[in-house]
């Protein structure tokens, strides 16, 4: 029975590295796939109007954009790969706005979880990346994701990965994982134990946190003198587990009725913000 691979391509380049990447890893796969693709810059992505109606009735987004066709493909997809060019040191910016219209995720929550996912982040010099890696890191593991595997590969011009060394290996050591679920580890980079995230914020006390999952704990020098993380859940986990992500739905549902049990209160802190400062806007928007 054939496959279905997703590939999100999130640069405005054709033919560019992110697109080539996620092509050359369709080719590795071995059992029988079809690829269909989205270049991700070219949708219509409105930015999140914070109106919380995703989470309520239908549970879909009011916007007329091109969301919830790329929610749908997403759905009816086998398996998935996202390619993220880097811009300043991040991910490109239709990256995060898909992300930031989220909530929708949690009425597909059983559909989504669970579906095979890896991911890549292109720089074009080495050491370059900043945290793209995170940010793809953090596209599979908020879609609900098996995240499989993720990495760096360095390259500015397009096609550049492939004349490197390492840029084909990649794709086929992604494609393994993507099929088979096992991951390459190694043991001289720490990770969180809950989610397998490899980038901390260190601080006071010995302590860190996780940037991929949030989750904080302790760390030290293990007996074979190597870097040990060990981390534990918060007490409001967004996905470590199915239950997580469906208790963090109702505590947002919840807030609807927070907010109209204490309106009174929060509309006497804000009334004391209105005439602060001054609002610029481009003279075609002037009345």
């Amino acid at each position: 029975m054939r496959k279905t691979l997703l590939g999100f391509v999130v640069s405005p380049r054709k033919f560019g590295n992110s697109e080539l990447f996620i092509k050359e890893l369709y080719r590795r796969l071995s059992g029988e796939w079809d690829l269909k693709l989205l270049r991700l810059p070219e949708m219509d992505i409105q930015p999140c109007r914070a109106c919380y109606q995703c989470l309520f009735g239908e549970m879909k987004c009011p916007l007329d954009d091109d969301f919830q066709f790329i929610l749908q493909a997403l759905l009816e997809s086998d398996a998935y790969v996202v390619a993220v060019p880097t811009y300043l040191l991040g991910a490109v910016s239709s990256l995060k706005r898909f992300l930031d219209r989220g909530l929708s995720f949690y009425a597909h929550a059983d559909q989504l979880w669970g579906k095979p996912a890896v991911g890549v982040a292109i720089a074009g010099i080495e050491g370059m990346e900043g945290y793209t890696r995170l940010n793809v890191d953090s596209f599979i593991k908020l879609t609900l994701g098996d995240h499989r595997g993720s990495a760096v590969v360095y390259g500015a011009l397009p096609g550049e990965i492939f004349l490197k060394e390492g840029g084909k290996e990649t794709a086929l050591r992604l494609a393994r994982a993507l099929e088979t679920g096992e991951r390459e580890k190694d043991p001289s980079i720490p990770v969180c134990p809950l989610c397998g995230g490899d980038t901390f914020r260190f601080l006071p006390n010995g302590q860190v946190r996780c940037m991929l999952c949030s989750s904080s704990g302790p760390y030290g020098w293990n007996e074979k003198n190597a870097l040990e993380i060990r981390t534990t859940a918060g007490e409001h986990p967004l996905f470590l587990t199915l239950q997580d992500v469906k208790r963090h739905a109702e505590w947002l549902r919840g807030m609807k009725g927070e907010f109209m049990a204490r309106r009174k209160e929060l509309k006497e802190v804000t009334q004391g913000y209105t005439q602060v400062g001054t609002w610029l806007k481009p003279k075609k928007d002037e009345k």
